[in-house]
């Protein structure tokens, strides 16, 4: 065609058979662009990904943010008055159960010990007096050798003895037991911190002057934790009605994950969990327990908890790029009957990795559209690939462009067409 235009052009023509050849070339043009490529025609079918829903059990693992606290933090503290002598550990560092850590100056306390023991002996002494006294006026008195009055003084003599040694007694032991605070020993396992009283120092039992060091028992570690109310609420309407169940018992696991998303390898447990919601956060506060035999975790430290052993009975659930959101809410595309895409409204649940749990608006046996989404309208035609029956693992459907480059490669052109019908 572009042949007998420039032929045209090539010799001089008059104006009006030249407007009338140029219209008729153009007409020519138009048909075959309609032939071609006809003008009106409905889109091609989207070819999607999609998947059969079918109910399943999935574990439900929450993460909620957590800090790190120690075992036992305890105070450790003078029991007795005097001067720091020494401190025999080292701040920082591990100590165990009954190591000294303090020396506290033990001199008026061994001079203390040794009077008490000076008080035993003297009242041994006249409980052996005493006794012997007793004996021989009792002899007396049976044969009406001296009166009932004599007899009641020497048994009285004889009780006051026996109360005296008991009490030089409690003196002694108190005097040990001073004696031996002046030892001041770890009570428990565990990390020390910086010394509170140095060398020289005076302490006493009295509150203000009596702290020395804290211990902090790393090994089991505590991390406190709080979930909403609402999670709250769910999950014991879930138990109530079955859909919700525990396994391993009535104590639930729990994993530990870190700021950069590396997961602890001890596993613990949930070990306490309030009977009230916190009425300034509306949260409920919890605890777990986890071994730290190493003491690689510190107290005060930010992480991650994940209460594990929750199972949701028969749930849907759906890839996370299938779930859309619109103005009416959130929906997801179906394919319906006539192989057009239906908007159908959900109401998703928690997130289950990389999927959604979805509470309601499915059913089994729906065909959910979860890859190409985007080339999807609604009451659109589409073309599924094959349908997997696993939710979230849909096939991948073959690339759109080269399936049209193949059928562009079997469909001749108008031109060719016409060149054949000559």
């Amino acid at each position: 065609m572009m042949r007998a235009i420039s032929a045209v052009f090539a010799r001089p023509v008059p104006g009006i058979l030249l407007l009338a050849i140029l219209l008729s070339a153009l007409s020519a043009c138009g048909k075959e662009d309609k032939g071609g490529n006809p003008q009106g025609a409905a889109p091609p079918a989207a070819e999607v990904g999609v998947i059969t829903l079918q109910p399943r059990d999935v574990p439900i693992e929450n993460e909620y943010a957590g800090r790190t606290a120690g075992f036992r933090e305890v105070e450790v503290r003078a029991r007795v008055t005097g001067i720091v002598q020494k401190r025999t550990y080292v701040e920082g560092q591990r100590v165990k159960a009954g190591d000294i850590l303090f020396n506290i100056d033990p001199a008026p306390f061994a001079v203390a010990l040794a009077r008490a023991q000076a008080r035993l002996q003297d009242g041994q002494a006249q409980l052996r007096q005493a006794e012997r006294d007793w004996a021989r006026v009792s002899a007396l008195f049976a044969e009406n050798a001296i009166s009932a009055r004599e007899r009641d003084t020497s048994q009285s003599t004889l009780d006051l003895a026996r109360a005296n040694l008991a009490a030089a007694s409690t003196d002694v032991e108190a005097a040990r037991i001073d004696l031996s605070y002046t030892r001041v020993e770890a009570p428990v396992s565990g990390i020390t911190s910086l010394e509170v009283r140095s060398e020289g120092s005076l302490v006493g039992p009295g509150a203000a002057d009596s702290l020395l060091t804290r211990i902090t028992q790393l090994d089991p570690l505590y991390v406190n934790f709080s979930y909403p109310d609402t999670d709250a609420l769910r999950q014991r309407q879930l138990l109530a009605s079955g859909e919700l169940t525990m396994v391993g018992g009535e104590r639930l696991a729990a994993e530990l994950r870190f700021g950069d998303g590396t997961v602890y390898s001890q596993q613990g447990h949930i070990s306490f969990t309030d009977s009230s919601i916190d009425p300034a956060t509306g949260t409920v506060r919890a605890r777990a327990v986890f071994p730290n035999p190493d003491a690689s975790i510190l107290p005060g430290q930010f992480v991650r908890i994940v209460p594990k052993g929750l199972v949701r009975q028969a749930a849907m659930v759906v890839p996370q790029a299938a779930v859309m959101q619109g103005p009416q809410g959130t929906f997801v595309y179906l394919v319906g009957d006539d192989s057009k895409a239906k908007v159908q409204p959900v109401r998703p649940g928690s997130t289950i990795g990389a999927e959604w749990l979805i509470e309601e608006g499915l059913k089994p046996g729906d065909q959910v559209i979860v890859d190409g989404v985007i080339k999807v309208r609604p009451g659109a035609p589409v073309k599924p690939a094959a349908a997997q029956t696993q939710p979230g693992k849909a096939t991948d459907p073959a690339p759109a462009g080269k399936e049209e480059k193949t059928s562009e490669e079997k469909k001749p052109s108008a031109s060719a067409e016409r060149s054949m019908k000559a």
